[in-house]
């Protein structure tokens, strides 16, 4: 794991939130405008070259409005609270370094601040830069059942990934041969929310990912969607 991002101390959490306010990195998603508001996210690379690279969501004015909050409330908080959920269920998920909000002249600034996952692809580039050849059928095999059950143990939970793209489900092979296993890690959870059923989690989740599947063939989304099916069926057998 990586070690934590150490800044020097200060007396005041508004000079915490101002200090990574002020670092500044290239934009890998240029700012957009929704929600009223604008949101985008920058690569940071520190000084200390022994800490990891860092992803810095930026945003102002940019809410999401719910039954609990209906004057709005920073949607980089939701993703958290995703992020801290999702990790005590076992899904691997960016590790957290910052997260602050505060209010400037009467609009929310916000910023969520994570690792990068070190040594993950996504599964779009999965498909598109070969890896299948690269590790063979059955680590390929195995890497659809892993994501199957990564997805359907949020699922259990009546979590909703709500953004539930190729590009949004990275991958991370560890050992070699018959021995080799895949991690799956679930990013950009903004829009993560829990549903009153676990059905409707998984429906939404699984008809969007079938939807921009691209690159994934019909057999490999068949086996992917077994795996997940089988997560379930093993569940409530235990149940």
């Amino acid at each position: 794991m990586n070690q934590p991002i150490v800044l020097p101390a200060r007396e005041s959490l508004t000079s915490t939130f101002q200090r990574w306010w002020d670092t500044q990195g290239e934009w890998v998603e240029e700012p957009n405008q929704r929600r009223a508001g604008e949101s985008g996210v920058q690569r940071v690379r520190l000084r200390d070259a022994s800490q990891p690279l860092l992803y810095s969501k930026r945003q102002i004015g940019h809410l999401y409005r719910s039954l609990a909050h209906p004057f709005g409330r920073p949607t980089v908080l939701r993703e958290l609270q995703a992020l801290q959920a999702f990790a005590r269920l076992g899904v691997r998920v960016p590790e957290l370094v910052y997260c602050g909000t505060r209010q400037q002249a009467g609009q929310w600034q916000a910023l969520l601040v994570t690792a990068e996952l070190d040594g993950f692809v996504s599964l779009e580039n999965w498909y598109r830069d070969g890896h299948t050849e690269r590790h063979g059928t059955l680590v390929h095999q195995r890497m659809l059942a892993a994501v199957g059950v990564a997805l359907n143990r949020i699922h259990r939970a009546r979590w909703q990934h709500g953004c539930c793209y190729p590009k949004h489900i990275f991958l991370r092979v560890h050992g070699a041969g018959d021995a080799a296993w895949v991690e799956v890690a679930l990013l950009d959870l903004e829009k993560s929310r829990r549903r009153l059923r676990r059905s409707a989690a998984a429906r939404h989740d699984l008809r969007q990912l079938h939807r921009h599947r691209q690159d994934m063939p019909v057999e490999d989304w068949l086996r992917l969607l077994a795996a997940h099916t089988t997560a379930s069926e093993a569940d409530a057998h235990v149940i």
